[in-house]
C-alpha cells in the first residue's frame, strides 16, 4: 500500500507533457474511423468478406473442416478464432458464424451447420456449444489456392501467428452473397445476386473490357427472347438481384440500370403470393416467399395489429400455415374482394413490400474505401483472380525447379546405388563426400540421404526421366502462361465458366428465386378506400373552427352540442373513406381524410389542431372531395375563377394555397358548378346575371372581376341552369323561381354593376334566405 503513484522525479511534473486537446481528439478519433472502416464494417472487394469472416474461413481451414470431413462444435471454432485471430466477444463471432450458414440470410451459404441455426420467424440459434458446423463448397472456392502462396499474410493481434489479408477468391463472392455493414461517415449495402449471371458477365468482361453497364446485364425484352431457349439462358448476365428468400423486384429497368451504373440505388422487393381456389365462389391469398431481410413472425404480428386495429377492412384473418417452405395464408372479407386490391394494401401498409437499398461502398483493391458500379466490381474481382493466378503460377514454377534438381540427384543416386550405399555406411560425412563425388546440390544430396530403404527399389532410371520429362513439359506451359496476358485471361475464363457450370441455373442452388415483374396499376383512391373501413359518418363544423365526426348519417341537426358560445356553423354526410376538403378565408384549401376526424363524444377538436391554418382565418366552407367537380371561388371584393377540384387537393398540413387574397381582401365564396349562368348579389343589394363561360379557369390566381362595385363587396353567389330558372328562398321558407324572360333585366356581362334585386328577394341579400 505504501507504493508511490507517481513517476520518480520533482512529484511527477516532469513527466506531465502538455498535449492539445483539439488535435489529440482529431488524431484518436481518426485512428478509430479507419480501424472500423478498414478491420470490421467494409467489405474487401477481392473477396467480399470482412475480417471476421475470413478469420472464421481461415481457422475452420487450420481445422480440416472440409465438406467431405466430420462437423465441430462452433464453441471450438470460435475459441479458434477468438484465441489466434479475432481479439473480441465470442458472441459477435458466433453471430457471424450462424449469418453464413443460414440459406435465408445468405444466397450461397459457406458454413454447413448442424443443429438449430435459427430461423426466418427471427427466432435465435442455438448456444455454440449445441451447434457445429463444417465449411460448404463455396468456402472451399474461396480458399482455393491458399497454400500456394496466393495472396499475403500478415501477423495476427498478437503477433504469435499469421493470417490471410485477402482470399484467392474464386467464387464472386461480394455480389453473390452481398453485404451490409455501418462504418464511421460510410455504409454499405448488398443485395445477393445469382452466381451464374455474375460469371457471365463477367466472362463477357474479360472479352471486352471497354463494354458499358449495360451490356453486363439482360433486359427484361432480352430474357424474353432467350429464356424458351436453354442454350441460349446459358448465357444470360446480370438482371438484378437474387435474393435468398426470393420475392418479386417491382422497379422499373431504367431504376435498375441506373443503381448499378452509379453503385447507389434501392430495389423495390414485394412478397410472391397466389389466389387459391376454396371451393363454392371463395378462395384465400397464399404468399410463398417474403422479402429479404424480413422476419415472418413480426411481419404476420403487424398484419394482425392493423387487422384488430381495423386498418385492413378487405382482410377477415390471417393464419401461418408455415412448415419448412412458408405458407401465409390471407382470408379476404368476402368472394367479393378484389386480390389485387388487397394485396396492394398490404404492400403499402406493411413489410410485404420492402426496400433493400444498394451502396456498393467497399475496400477498392483492399486499401481505399470507395463507391463502385457494377463494372468496377468485376473489374477488380478478375484482377485479383489474376494476381492469384500469377502467384500460384509462380509458387508451381520453384515447386516444379525444386522436384527436377531432386530427380537430377535420384538418378545419379540410381546410376551409383552400390557406391552410394557405400558411402552412407563407411563414411563419416556422407552429405559432403556425395557433394564432392558427383557435383551434388544440397538439396540433392539431403534428398538422396533422406530416402528410405524401401525407396531404393523405385529407383529406376525411365521412371525417373518420365516424371522429369513431364515436369520439364509443365514447366514450359508456366513460363508461357506468365508470358502471355491473353493465356492468363483464357485460364481465368476457363476457371470462371467452371465456377458458372457448377452454380449453374439448373442446380438446385444455382436456379434463380427472385423474379422481376410490373406493379399493377391500381386507382390510387381505390388503394386508400381499402385501406380504411368503409362507415358512414357525418362531418360537423361549428362557428369557431372545431370539427368532429358522428357515427351514422344523422338526419336532425338540431340537436348538436356545442361549447358555450358556439353554434353549428354546417353539417353534411360523408364516408370514413372520404377527403374532406376545408376552404379558409386565406383562399388555402385544407385536405382532412374523414377517418382522421375527431369522434363524436365531446365537441371535436379545433381545425388548428389539425391543419396548420393560420390564426387570422376562419373557414369558409368544407364539403367532400370529388375529383371530377369544378369549383368557382369568390373574394369579397368580387374577384373569382374556376378552378378544377382535382388541383385544390394538399398533401401536407401547411394546406395549399389556390386563391390570392391581400388584406382587407379575402376569399368570401366556394360553390361547385352545377349549371351554365351565375348570379352575384353585392351588399349595394345589386344583382348581375351572366355566363359562366366569361369566367377562366386557372389552377391558382387572383381571379377577375366579377362585378363592379362603388363602395363594399358580395354578399352571395349562385350558379343555376338558366333553362331551369334562377330560384331562391325568402326567410318563411317559400321558393321563387324566374325565368330568363323575367331576367332579361339583370343579365348583363362580367365586371358590370347590375340591377337592384328582383322584388321578393330575401332582405338578407342571401339566396338561402
Amino acid at each position: 500500500m505504501g507504493k508511490g503513484l507517481l513517476p520518480p522525479g520533482n512529484d511527477g511534473g516532469d513527466n506531465i507533457e502538455p498535449v492539445d486537446l483539439k488535435k489529440a481528439l482529431e488524431e484518436r478519433y481518426l485512428a478509430y474511423a479507419l480501424s472500423t472502416i478498414m478491420h470490421r464494417a467494409l467489405p474487401d472487394v477481392r473477396d467480399g468478406l470482412k475480417p471476421v469472416h475470413r478469420r472464421i474461413m481461415h481457422a475452420m481451414r487450420l481445422l480440416r473442416l472440409n465438406p467431405d470431413q466430420g462437423f465441430a462444435k462452433c464453441a471450438r471454432i470460435v475459441g479458434e478464432v477468438m484465441g489466434k485471430f479475432h481479439p473480441h466477444g465470442d458472441q459477435s463471432i458466433y453471430d457471424a458464424l450462424v449469418r453464413l450458414a443460414q440459406d435465408f440470410s445468405v444466397r450461397y451459404p459457406l458454413v454447413d451447420g448442424q443443429g438449430n441455426f435459427g430461423n426466418i420467424d427471427g427466432d435465435n440459434a442455438a448456444a455454440m456449444r449445441y451447434t457445429e458446423a463444417r465449411m460448404t463448397e463455396v468456402a472451399v472456392s474461396l480458399l482455393e489456392g491458399i497454400t500456394e502462396d496466393a495472396v499475403d499474410y500478415r501477423p495476427t493481434y498478437n503477433e504469435e501467428d499469421e493470417e490471410p489479408v485477402v482470399l484467392p477468391g474464386a467464387f464472386p463472392n461480394l455480389l453473390a452473397n452481398g453485404q451490409s455493414g455501418i462504418a464511421v461517415g460510410m455504409a454499405t449495402s448488398i443485395p445477393p445476386h445469382n452466381a451464374a449471371e455474375l460469371c457471365n458477365a463477367a466472362l463477357h468482361l474479360i472479352d471486352q473490357p471497354d463494354a458499358q453497364v449495360t451490356d453486363l446485364m439482360t433486359s427484361p425484352g432480352e430474357w424474353e427472347r432467350i429464356k424458351d431457349d436453354p442454350q441460349l439462358r446459358l448465357g444470360c448476365k446480370v438482371r438484378g438481384p437474387d435474393f435468398p428468400t426470393g420475392g418479386s423486384v417491382v422497379d422499373d429497368w431504367a431504376s435498375i440500370v441506373n443503381s448499378y451504373e452509379t453503385g447507389r440505388g434501392g430495389f423495390r422487393v414485394r412478397a410472391n403470393w397466389h389466389q387459391e381456389d376454396q371451393g363454392r365462389g371463395t378462395w384465400s391469398i397464399v404468399v410463398s416467399q417474403i422479402p429479404y431481410g424480413v422476419q415472418k413472425a413480426r411481419l404476420i404480428e403487424k398484419i394482425a395489429e392493423l387487422l384488430i386495429a381495423r386498418r385492413l377492412p378487405l382482410l377477415e384473418d390471417i393464419r401461418d400455415e408455415s412448415a419448412e417452405d412458408i405458407r401465409v395464408v390471407l382470408v379476404p372479407k368476402s368472394r367479393t374482394v378484389d386480390p389485387g386490391l388487397l394485396m396492394e394494401s398490404l404492400f403499402k401498409l406493411t413489410e410485404l413490400e420492402s426496400r433493400f437499398s444498394l451502396n456498393m461502398n467497399v475496400l477498392s483493391r483492399g486499401k481505399v474505401p470507395n463507391v463502385l458500379s457494377l463494372k468496377g466490381v468485376l473489374q477488380e474481382w478478375l484482377e485479383h483472380r489474376r494476381d492469384v493466378l500469377v502467384r500460384r503460377s509462380k509458387f508451381r514454377l520453384g515447386e516444379i525447379d525444386r522436384r527436377l534438381e531432386i530427380l537430377g540427384g535420384y538418378l545419379i543416386a540410381y546410376l551409383n546405388i552400390d557406391e552410394v550405399i557405400r558411402i552412407i555406411r563407411e563414411e563419416d560425412e556422407p552429405k559432403r563426400e556425395m557433394m564432392t563425388r558427383w557435383d551434388l546440390t544440397d538439396t540433392q544430396a539431403e534428398a538422396i540421404l533422406n530416402m528410405r530403404l524401401r525407396a531404393l527399389r523405385k529407383l529406376e532410371e525411365f521412371e525417373i526421366r518420365k516424371e522429369h520429362d513431364a515436369l520439364s513439359i509443365e514447366k514450359k506451359q508456366i513460363e508461357a502462361l506468365l508470358a502471355s496476358d491473353a493465356k492468363q485471361w483464357q485460364t481465368i475464363k476457363w476457371e470462371v465458366t467452371q465456377v458458372r457450370d457448377h452454380y449453374g441455373f439448373e442446380t438446385d442452388l444455382g436456379r434463380r428465386r427472385t423474379v422481376f415483374t410490373d406493379a399493377p396499376d391500381h386507382d390510387l383512391t381505390d388503394i386508400h378506400h381499402a385501406m380504411i373501413e368503409k362507415e358512414p359518418v357525418t362531418v360537423v363544423v361549428s362557428e369557431k373552427g372545431w370539427l368532429r365526426a358522428m357515427k351514422g348519417h344523422l338526419a336532425d341537426f338540431s340537436q348538436l352540442a356545442f361549447k358555450e358560445g358556439d353554434s353549428l356553423k354546417m353539417a353534411f354526410h360523408a364516408q370514413t373513406t372520404d377527403k374532406i376538403l376545408v376552404f379558409t378565408t386565406g383562399g388555402k384549401f385544407y385536405t382532412i381524410g374523414a377517418d382522421r376526424l375527431p369522434g363524436g363524444r365531446g365537441h371535436g377538436e379545433p381545425i388548428r389542431i389539425i391543419v396548420d391554418m393560420e390564426n387570422d382565418q376562419d373557414i369558409v366552407t368544407a364539403f367532400v372531395h370529388e375529383p371530377k367537380r369544378k369549383l368557382l371561388l369568390v373574394s369579397h371584393e368580387g374577384n373569382g375563377f374556376v378552378v378544377p377540384e382535382e388541383e385544390v387537393v394538399a398533401n401536407t398540413r401547411k394546406g395549399k394555397q389556390v386563391m390570392n387574397v391581400k388584406a382587407p381582401d379575402e376569399a368570401k365564396r366556394c360553390v361547385p358548378l352545377t349549371g351554365d349562368h351565375l348570379a352575384i348579389v353585392g351588399e349595394n343589394r345589386k344583382m348581375l346575371v351572366f355566363a359562366l363561360s366569361e369566367i377562366p379557369e386557372m389552377t391558382r390566381g387572383k381571379g377577375v372581376r366579377l362585378q363592379k362595385y362603388k363602395d363594399g363587396g358580395i354578399l352571395d353567389v349562385k350558379v343555376f341552369a338558366m333553362d331551369a330558372g334562377l330560384t331562391w328562398l325568402d326567410s318563411a321558407e317559400r321558393t321563387f323561381t324566374r325565368t330568363r324572360e323575367e331576367l332579361v333585366e339583370w343579365i348583363g356581362t362580367r365586371a358590370t354593376a347590375g340591377r337592384m334585386v328582383p322584388k321578393g328577394f330575401p332582405r338578407t341579400g342571401r339566396f338561402g334566405g
